[in-house]
């Protein structure tokens, strides 16, 4: 079984810089990708970033592109996502997630790739 635990999150100003950590345990973890989703109060879940295991490819959502930037440890089973410039519209629980499917990259941007999940960490942003 794969865990995932989220770690990072906090109350920053707008403008801030965070790091939001996603560390993996499991007997055996070899993830194919990894994604960060986040959830604002009042609206649906939505695809942050992703990055492949092999190879470290890494996909972002349109709204994050240059700010948010996905890495990953292998020794460390940890995913990062490092966030720039925050925003007020930042704010929201921010998921990580992982999948063991090979999926094409369009997949990647949709919770329903992914079937592990953590249980979040909630950044809020004050201007």
């Amino acid at each position: 079984q794969v865990q995932l635990v989220e770690s990072g999150g906090g109350l920053v100003q707008a403008g801030d810089s965070l790091r939001l950590s996603c560390a993996a345990s499991g007997r055996t973890f070899s993830p194919y990708a990894m994604g960060w989703f986040r959830q604002a109060p009042g609206k649906e879940r939505e695809f942050v970033a992703a990055i492949r295991w092999s190879g470290s490819t890494t996909y972002y959502a349109d709204a994050v592109k240059g700010r948010f930037t996905i890495s990953r440890d292998d020794a460390k089973n940890t995913v990062y996502v490092q966030i720039s410039s925050l925003k007020s519209e930042d704010t929201a629980d921010y998921y990580c997630a992982a999948t063991r499917s090979q999926w094409r990259a369009s997949v990647l941007y949709t919770a329903h790739a992914y079937e592990y999940w953590g249980q979040g960490t909630q950044v809020t942003v004050s201007s």
